[in-house]
């Protein structure tokens, strides 16, 4: 299981991704298709195959790029629902462990919070 700081960003492609795809396909899906010029500033980047059973996230780990990768046996990785023509879905930390858990972030209660208004200082 990955333990996550609250503060980490993690993006969600919207289309599915080749599998097949390592450190490299990957990486260039996320400077190309996403449009992250950085992306190894140390978000996560997730992306699921077409069946929805199989997950990779991507991220830079301070000296090397790190993969993780599930497969499930049986079910789906539920994933947040993308805007629109969105190419990624942003959630959190927290969202990750419940979409690698098998429980949809979607469904789960949540209670009101504070959010500071978009862009605040």
């Amino acid at each position: 299981m990955l333990t996550l700081p609250p503060s980490t960003r993690v993006f969600v492609a919207t289309q599915p991704a080749d599998m097949r795809r390592s450190f490299d396909g990957l990486l260039a899906i996320v400077r190309e298709f996403l449009g992250h010029d950085d992306p190894l500033a140390g978000h996560l980047f997730v992306f699921r195959n077409r069946r929805g059973d199989r997950l990779k996230v991507l991220w830079w780990d301070r000296d090397g790029l790190a993969l993780f990768y599930k497969r499930l046996e049986e079910g789906r990785f539920t994933v947040p629902a993308p805007a629109d023509d969105a190419k990624q879905v942003e959630m959190t930390a927290a969202d990750l462990q419940l979409v690698l858990q098998g429980i949809d972030p979607a469904k789960v209660p949540r209670t009101k919070r504070y959010q500071r208004p978009t862009g605040a200082v």
